[in-house]
């Protein structure tokens, strides 16, 4: 359906995102980046995003799950929930910027001013709106499931009615985008490299522990191999 399809890139932008003013960094500009497969692959490897937007002139940022479906987010939440209200009621949504971000490593450096982290982060800006359509909305729910464990949807019950009418959904189009990228070790001073003290990166690595059953589920049932595959 015409309303499901997000915007398709074209031409040279099938590549990258354009920059804006909004998504050229002020500072470290050399660690911004618009490549779209790029964008995608730190987007697809978190699990919550954290949401931004204004209510009654002050700032608001949640923490929330979202899946993505080409080049189109989605999240979802309570029919209570203010933001997802708003994005229905005015017109023609509600602005709001979106980030995810990995730490990958701690950086030690000799002195205090220069510790940092390595890092991979995503913020897009753009106007979110509420989807209707109810195909796009179960789709949009699908790719929510999915985003924590891929193929979960198919392996669980869908939304009945009466939840579809509790559960709000908002998307956003992905096309003021950047990503930002910080690798590699300490940037100390020449002067402190005699220093006494440590300097390096302390990797951090995420992973997953063996899944734990629940209490009441049927012993008969095995953990499934999209599980055993994380």
């Amino acid at each position: 359906m015409p309303e499901i399809a997000p915007p398709q890139p074209t031409g040279d932008a099938a590549a990258g995102y354009q920059p804006t003013e909004r998504t050229v960094p002020t500072r470290s500009r050399d660690r911004a980046a618009y490549d779209r497969d790029l964008v995608r692959s730190i987007l697809d490897e978190a699990f919550v995003c954290h949401l931004g937007f204004v209510r009654d002139g002050a700032p608001v940022v949640l923490p929330t799950l979202f899946g993505r479906v080409g080049d189109r987010l989605y999240v979802h939440g309570s029919t209570g929930s203010r933001p997802l209200r708003e994005a229905g009621r005015t017109d023609p949504g509600l602005p709001v910027c979106l980030t995810v971000t990995h730490v990958d490593g701690l950086v030690l450096a000799r002195s205090a001013f220069h510790h940092s982290i390595n890092y991979r982060s995503v913020v897009v800006h753009g106007t979110a709106r509420t989807v209707t359509d109810p195909q796009e909305r179960r789709t949009a729910l699908d790719a929510i499931v999915d985003h924590v464990v891929p193929g979960r949807s198919a392996d669980s019950r869908p939304a009945d009615e009466k939840e579809l009418a509790a559960t709000a959904v908002i998307r956003l189009d992905l096309q003021e985008v950047s990503a930002k990228i910080r690798t590699g070790g300490p940037n100390d001073e020449p002067r402190d490299l005699a220093l006494p003290h440590w300097a390096g990166v302390v990797p951090l690595a995420h992973g997953y522990a063996t899944p734990l059953p629940s209490e009441d589920l049927d012993p008969d049932i095995a953990v499934p191999d999209y599980i055993t595959a994380l």
